[in-house]
């Protein structure tokens, strides 16, 4: 199992949460905001207030999940970070490899 993290403005978290979980791509979306964000774009600092999208996914899911996030994102450079899981609850586990099986029944 992954989990990606990913900003993106409050009012599209989910509308981009539905569309992974719908798709298959994403078994569960954590809509996390408002967070505040700090970063250099352009050359200028910027600061934006934004939503956290915690996505947990299949290893078999991920590169879909990434692809599909990127296409849909407002941000011409998205925020899609991947992390590891070390250990998680064998039936949460079960489900969400279920839920991102490829292709869907």
């Amino acid at each position: 199992m992954k989990v990606c993290l990913s900003t993106c403005p409050a009012e599209r978290a989910d509308d981009l949460a539905a569309i992974l979980v719908n798709e298959h791509v994403a078994a569960c979306v954590n809509i996390i905001g408002p967070v505040r964000s700090v970063y250099r774009w352009e050359g200028q600092l910027q600061r934006e207030s934004e939503a956290l999208l915690v996505i947990k996914t299949s290893d078999s899911a991920v590169e879909r999940l990434m692809a599909r996030l990127a296409k849909v994102h407002p941000y011409q450079t998205p925020e899609i970070v991947v992390l590891p899981t070390e250990a998680a609850w064998p039936p949460y586990l079960a489900w969400v490899q279920q839920e991102t099986a490829f292709p869907q029944s």
